[in-house]
C-alpha cells in the first residue's frame, strides 16, 4: 500500500490522486453572467446536491493549480450572486469539454460549444436548452477554502426553479434514468456514461480550439453530424489549408474519392462521422472541407 503525505507531494499530483480516486462525479454545467452582461459557460466536477429543503448545490470552483489564477464562473457569481446549473447527458458531453477550453473573458462559450442560450424565468444567467434538467440558482455563499493554487471555493445554490425535459420522464412523471443517460467524469480524460460505463473524452487544446462557431455553416448545420461529432470539430487549432486538402483530394482512397466525385454531402458527412469515431479528426476535417 502506498502510503502519502499530501504535503509531501506537488498539488497536480495530489489533485491526480483526487480525481482518480474519487469518482465518477456528476458534472455541474454552469452558466454565469457578469455585472456588464457578459456570458460565461462552464462545466465543473466538484459537485453535488446536499439538501432538498431548501434544495441546495454546491460546486467548487478551483483556483487552477498552474498560475493561482480564478476562473470567470467564480467572478461572476462574486458579482452577480446568480447560475444556472444544467446537467450533462451524452448527448452534449464533447459540446461541454469544448467549453472548459479558457477563451478570453467575454468569449461567449454557449457559441463556442454550439449550444443555445434560452432564457431563464428567475435568474438573469441563460439555460443550456440542449440540458435534459436546468436548475435556475441564487447563490446564497460562496466559501474560499485557501489562497493557493488548488484551493476550492464553493459555491452555495439555492434552486429556485428548475426546468425538466419531459422526454426523459418515465410514465410516472419521474426521471428515468437510462433516458436521462447522465455522464460523469473520472480521472485524467476519463468519463463515464452511466449506462454504458468508461469513454475517454480528450482534453481541450490549450492553444485553444477554433469552436463551433467557427465551423462552415454546411458542416455546422449537417443533417448527419451530431453535437457532440461538432464538439470534436471545434477543438482543433485551425481549418485545413486549401493545398493541405488538394493533396487529400489527389492521395485518397478510392472510396473517399469516390464520395468526393458523387457530390453527396450526406455521404461525405456520414464518412466524417466514421472517422471521427475512430479518432481520425484530421482526415474527417479534410474529407469535410473538399468541394
Amino acid at each position: 500500500m502506498l502510503s502519502i503525505d499530501p504535503k509531501e507531494i506537488s498539488t497536480a499530483q495530489l489533485h491526480g490522486y483526487l480525481l482518480g480516486a474519487v469518482s465518477p462525479r456528476p458534472i455541474a454545467f454552469a452558466s454565469t453572467i457578469d455585472a456588464s452582461g457578459a456570458v460565461n459557460l462552464s462545466p465543473f466536477s466538484f459537485f453535488n446536491v446536499y439538501s432538498s429543503n431548501p434544495p441546495i448545490m454546491i460546486f467548487s470552483a478551483n483556483r487552477r493549480v498552474r498560475d493561482n489564477t480564478t476562473k470567470h464562473t467564480l467572478q461572476n457569481v462574486l458579482e452577480t450572486k446568480e447560475v444556472v446549473v444544467n446537467v450533462v447527458n451524452y448527448n452534449i458531453v464533447q459540446q461541454t469539454s469544448l467549453s472548459s477550453t479558457e477563451y478570453e473573458k467575454g468569449v461567449n462559450e454557449f457559441e463556442k460549444a454550439g449550444l443555445t442560450m434560452l432564457k431563464s424565468d428567475v435568474v438573469k444567467p441563460f439555460r443550456v436548452a440542449e440540458s435534459p434538467v436546468q436548475f435556475e440558482c441564487k447563490v446564497n455563499e460562496v466559501i474560499s477554502l485557501g489562497e493557493q493554487g488548488g484551493a476550492g471555493n464553493l459555491i452555495v445554490c439555492e434552486v429556485v426553479k428548475l426546468h425538466v425535459n419531459e422526454a426523459v420522464l418515465d410514465e410516472n412523471g419521474q426521471i428515468d434514468q437510462y433516458k436521462i443517460d447522465l455522464v460523469s467524469r473520472m480521472g485524467g480524460n476519463w468519463y463515464s456514461r452511466a449506462n454504458a460505463g468508461m469513454f475517454e473524452v480528450p482534453k481541450p487544446l490549450s492553444s485553444i480550439g477554433i469552436g463551433v462557431d467557427a465551423i462552415p455553416e454546411n458542416i455546422r448545420y449537417s443533417k448527419v453530424l451530431t453535437g457532440n461529432d461538432l464538439g470534436i470539430l471545434g477543438n482543433v487549432e485551425s481549418l485545413p489549408t486549401a493545398t493541405a486538402v488538394t493533396d487529400f483530394q489527389n492521395t485518397a482512397s478510392e472510396e473517399i474519392k469516390a464520395i468526393i466525385k458523387s457530390a453527396n454531402e450526406e455521404a461525405k458527412h456520414k464518412k466524417a462521422q466514421q472517422l471521427i469515431a475512430q479518432n481520425d479528426v484530421t482526415t474527417a476535417w479534410l474529407l469535410l472541407m473538399t468541394r
